[in-house]
């Protein structure tokens, strides 16, 4: 993945600024929770209960600096989450005979922020979002909030610093790209995954 947890912390020496995990997950353990179940829910399938989940994102938050304020705590759990996810599908790919399920069909209602289809499309939403990213890195954020953590439109403008409207103009259009791009690389069997255009971002 092209972002990383240490990329969202903000170095200060200042104890009143830099909190480190250990002192707020106390503190944010409750959203947390929700954050974790609204990843179990999307989930095809998986035995990795929302404490697991926790409690494997939690470890990879320990190696940070710390966090200035509690967006950013959450955001870094967000991906922190994902990359957990992330994983764990890379991993049910791989131990399946023949390399993995079949690409499903997309469709625009099959790319909500409430679910996932299979362990392929997260593997292919989090490709893809490495390409938005060069593009437009606002936009790949917005997804990362919406679709892998499940934020609302008010939650992703509070962990961006933007307004409510620029996260639902910013995610329509990342939304589009990511339809386009993902039916391209279904159709082309042949090719390289995500083989699109990286200069073209809908208008």
């Amino acid at each position: 993945m092209s972002d990383t947890i240490q990329d969202l912390v903000v170095p200060s020496d200042d104890p009143e600024v830099v909190r480190t995990a250990d002192a707020l997950l106390p503190l944010f353990y409750e959203d947390l929770h929700r954050l974790a179940r609204r990843e179990r829910r999307r989930l095809p399938s998986d035995t990795l209960q929302t404490t697991a989940l926790i409690h494997e994102a939690y470890l990879k938050l320990r190696s940070t600096a710390g966090f200035n304020d509690h967006s950013h705590f959450l955001r870094a759990s967000a991906l922190a989450m994902r990359h957990v996810l992330v994983n764990r599908a890379r991993d049910r790919l791989a131990g399946k005979r023949g390399g993995g399920a079949a690409v499903l069909p997309l469709e625009d209602e099959m790319l909500p922020h409430s679910s996932f289809q299979s362990d392929s499309r997260i593997l292919e939403v989090n490709d893809a979002l490495g390409q938005l990213a060069t593009l437009n890195l606002r936009l790949a954020r917005v997804v990362e909030c919406r679709f892998f953590a499940g934020y609302s439109e008010a939650e992703t403008a509070q962990a961006l610093g933007v307004t409510d409207r620029t996260v639902r103009r910013d995610w329509t259009k990342a939304r589009a790209w990511l339809l386009h791009a993902l039916s391209l690389n279904a159709d082309a069997s042949d090719a390289e995954p995500l083989a699109v255009h990286p200069h073209r971002l809908p208008s």
